[in-house]
């Protein structure tokens, strides 16, 4: 049931398909909806052998531009309605299930061509009366609030997005994790964020699947991240909630300083009693440092723009300084979305991992040793002799 959508920029580089197929083995997605890969169908399919999903749709690319595909893990789960170079439009009917109606959209980059994507939202929502979803990449804000940098986003871009939505009873889903889906000049004054991907869904839909997360996964190999789309089973609601150690905190002194505060404090305590009360100390610190991110980033800018062309040796250091922090916050930061996505896991030291897990697990069973031949040829298992 679960949605993996992503402005991939290219399926047919290595570091794509890597990324990707990491991302997948951490979120097991239902259905992958990719646009912009510029390929052709032989290089979908391809990935879709490495992938190891029983069907794939390809709408391929016009020249060095466009390009969608769409994976699927059963082909019992999805039948194709429609599709065109801007979207694919299907019926999800998996067992268990409400039967609900998904179109991955692709807007046009043009702005000039905008109203087209508008006009196929429209059409669309004439043609099959289902609960319905639409995930990808709109190319088109609701508001300037999903925009940071440059120039303001032109109004009229941003009215007609709206209609559109209102007339067709569409609501927006709201965006878990980051808040914006691509980027532009990173690390420069000129940088450019926007929330271009994103899903919108109907009443409909809405009321059957009364829980629904849409998550914005954060890190990518391209200059849009992936999102993440989950309705949540009512059963689902309640849940422990477990300690999880956060890569990124390794890169703070403050992490190695509270571990041997608290085993100072706890000397008298036993090693189990140390561990659970470290794990919460560490937590609540660590939810303020890794939940503001992006206030220090902007408290950062803030000073360094103040800085901005002074040339006494105080502003000097005082701007190299926030210019040093501001690289390192980028980089916890970027630490914090790979461990979510498990990406590079091994390099990062996650070792606790599911796929570590996993991996540990298969590579024992492939090497355990249930019997072996004697010198005389006769099979020994561990009950007779072995």
């Amino acid at each position: 049931m679960s949605t993996y959508s992503w402005n991939c920029r290219g399926l047919g580089t290595p570091w794509a398909t890597q990324f990707l197929k990491e991302s997948v083995l951490q979120k097991q997605p239902k259905f992958i909806f990719l646009s912009e890969t510029l390929c052709k169908s032989d290089i979908v399919e391809k990935v879709r052998v490495v992938l190891k999903y029983e069907g794939a749709l390809a709408v391929d690319s016009q020249g060095h531009t466009g390009g969608l595909a769409l994976f699927w893990r059963n082909n019992s789960d999805l039948r194709v309605l429609s599709y065109s170079k801007n979207h694919i439009d299907v019926m999800v009917d998996i067992q268990g299930w409400h039967t609900y109606r998904m179109t991955c959209l692709y807007g046009e980059p043009d702005r000039t061509r905008r109203r087209e994507t508008w006009d196929l939202i429209r059409m669309l929502n004439n043609q099959v009366n289902l609960p319905w979803v639409l995930i990808g990449d709109f190319n088109n804000i609701l508001s300037q609030e999903d925009k940071k940098g440059g120039r303001l986003y032109p109004s009229w871009l941003i009215q007609g997005f709206q209609r559109t939505l209102e007339d067709c009873d569409l609501n927006n889903l709201e965006l878990n994790g980051y808040k914006y889906t691509w980027e532009r000049g990173r690390d420069t004054t000129e940088m450019i964020e926007v929330r271009l991907d994103r899903a919108v869904a109907s009443h409909s839909f809405l009321h059957i699947f009364t829980e629904v997360k849409l998550i914005n996964l954060g890190i990518s190999t391209s200059d849009h991240s992936p999102i993440y789309l989950e309705p949540i089973h009512q059963s689902s609601r309640n849940f422990i909630k477990r300690f999880k150690f956060e890569n990124a905190w390794l890169r703070e002194p403050m992490c190695k300083e509270i571990v041997r505060d608290v085993w100072r404090d706890q000397s008298d305590k036993s090693f189990y009693d140390k561990i659970g009360t470290c794990s919460e100390v560490l937590s609540r610190w660590g939810e303020e440092f890794t939940g503001s991110f992006k206030k220090r980033i902007r408290e950062c800018k803030t000073v360094m723009q103040s800085l901005k062309g002074r040339r006494d040796a105080d502003s000097k250091r005082l701007y190299s300084h926030n210019s040093k922090e501001l690289t390192e916050i980028y980089s916890q930061q970027e630490v914090f979305w790979r461990q979510r996505c498990k990406q590079l896991w091994l390099r990062e030291g996650d070792q606790n991992s599911k796929f570590f897990y996993a991996s540990t697990k298969a590579r024992r069973k492939i090497n355990h040793i249930d019997v072996l031949f004697d010198k005389n040829d006769c099979m020994t298992g561990w009950e007779n002799g072995l």
